[in-house]
């Protein structure tokens, strides 16, 4: 099941509970808005987030560390409280009198005093009663529109520690600065290539711009912003860019090429187009090349490199995936990049998740980077990535990016690093096997 609350939203309301995190029980549009639909995911679960939608865009709830049930009672809750998102604020509205928080019918959704009951008779309604036993503006908490378009019930689980990371970083200084060497010294096993090209993939907002100006930042040793980022409904990547990274102001180029596309949309004509990948992996797009999301580059066009080398070519992929939003990740979207994924497995070309803005989906994470390998929530985020894009769990590699800050951090540098390693190791692989299939047809002949 798809949430239909936004990460955003979930974050602020998780922020009035605690350390949480919400997991989806009861969908309407999946389980029906009848009172046994509710009844049969929710009962017995606490504590619990109910959400109303309805067509006027209004997303309106409660919160009750009650459990369900159906004994026709009141029960008590000094901690219960409905909600309404004005915009991206969060309204909070505290129960009046706790002994009436909420109450437990058969033939009704979450039924909060007699003020707000969600599913009201088993219907997509609302019944809306202000001033009994909370206090709230009718009109500022859905707008007095009392039909449902959505109804989601949500369980608040704790956000689990491990007491020993499940992978091992070592968080210092001197790792940082031997892994930097390293990155400095690679050369591809390929005689024919002198640096390795990644392709970044990925929707809109993700980060692939900030990825690079990100490793940009660490080699240069202050934050810099290089390629242009931000937050933005549209890309705001329009052309094909090769960036290379330096080390340091005027050093050498390192031997990788980070090449920044569209962001993906959902939208047919919209975002990168899944023709240009291909010709971006057989290295026919030239540095620069002006995306049009409603027609791909055609092989006669003047721009068309028609005879690219290896050294032209992709040589890894990586996607780069908000952490934020793993779990809404629209099917669209998802068929998209399925239809990539195939595309690139059918040329041999290894891939890689890069897993962004994992501080703010995680507030273990966000309280210490170093969590990062201890939280579970993280753990379940990198798995789902996972299967959704289609690569195993150790080839998704969380990363944060450098996007309010102005100074660098040693432990987000080497999260940074940890993704560039893991791309060489990749592309080693790659140029291995085409060693191998060379030998093979000399053998042969």
């Amino acid at each position: 099941m798809n949430s239909k609350l936004t990460s955003s939203q979930q974050k602020d309301i998780c922020s009035q509970l605690g350390r949480f995190k919400l997991r989806l029980l009861y969908k309407a549009s999946i389980h029906g808005f009848n009172s046994t639909g509710f009844h049969q995911q929710c009962d017995n679960h606490s504590p619990t987030v109910s959400v109303g939608f309805n067509a006027s865009g209004y997303v309106f709830g409660g919160y009750t560390k009650q459990p369900f049930s159906q004994t026709g009672q009141y029960l008590p809750d000094d901690q219960a409280f409905l909600f309404t998102f004005n915009g991206e604020k969060l309204l909070k509205y505290p129960v009046s009198n706790q002994v009436y928080a909420v109450k437990m019918i058969g033939n009704c959704g979450p039924y909060f005093g007699e003020d707000l009951v969600l599913a009201y008779g088993g219907r997509a309604q609302v019944h809306s009663a202000p001033g009994n036993y909370y206090n709230f503006n009718a009109a500022e908490m859905h707008g007095n529109d009392i039909q449902l378009t959505e109804c989601e019930v949500y369980e608040v689980e704790t956000i689990s520690e491990f007491e020993k990371p499940w992978r091992t970083v070592v968080w210092e200084n001197e790792k940082r600065v031997e892994m930097m060497e390293s990155i400095r010294l690679y050369c591809p096993p390929s005689k024919s290539v002198t640096r390795v090209r990644v392709l970044l993939i990925g929707p809109v907002g993700a980060g692939k711009s900030s990825f690079f100006n990100s490793i940009n930042s660490v080699f240069k040793g202050y934050v810099s912003n290089q390629a242009i980022a931000g937050c933005s409904t549209n890309s705001l990547t329009k052309q094909f860019r090769t960036y290379s990274i330096k080390d340091g102001k005027g050093g050498n180029p390192l031997a990788i090429i980070l090449c920044d596309t569209m962001g993906l949309e959902e939208s047919t004509g919209a975002g990168l187009d899944i023709d240009d990948i291909t010709s971006i992996l057989e290295g026919h797009l030239p540095d620069s090349y002006q995306f049009n999301p409603t027609a791909p580059l055609l092989s006669n066009a003047s721009d068309y490199q028609t005879s690219p080398g290896l050294s032209d070519k992709i040589h890894c992929v990586a996607y780069v995936v908000d952490a934020c939003k793993v779990s809404i990740m629209p099917a669209k979207l998802e068929q998209k990049l399925e239809a990539i994924r195939r595309k690139v497995n059918l040329m041999g070309i290894p891939q890689l998740v890069l897993l962004t803005k994992v501080d703010e989906a995680c507030s273990l994470v966000s309280q210490d980077i170093r969590n990062i390998y201890k939280s579970s929530y993280i753990q379940e985020i990198m798995q789902e990535v996972g299967v959704r894009v289609g690569v195993p769990m150790s080839c998704v590699v969380p990363v944060k990016n450098y996007s309010k800050e102005f100074e660098l951090d040693q432990n987000c540098d080497i999260l940074l690093l940890t993704a560039i390693i893991q791309m060489f190791r990749s592309t080693d692989g790659y140029f291995d096997d085409i060693t191998d299939r060379l030998s093979n047809v000399k053998t042969k002949s």
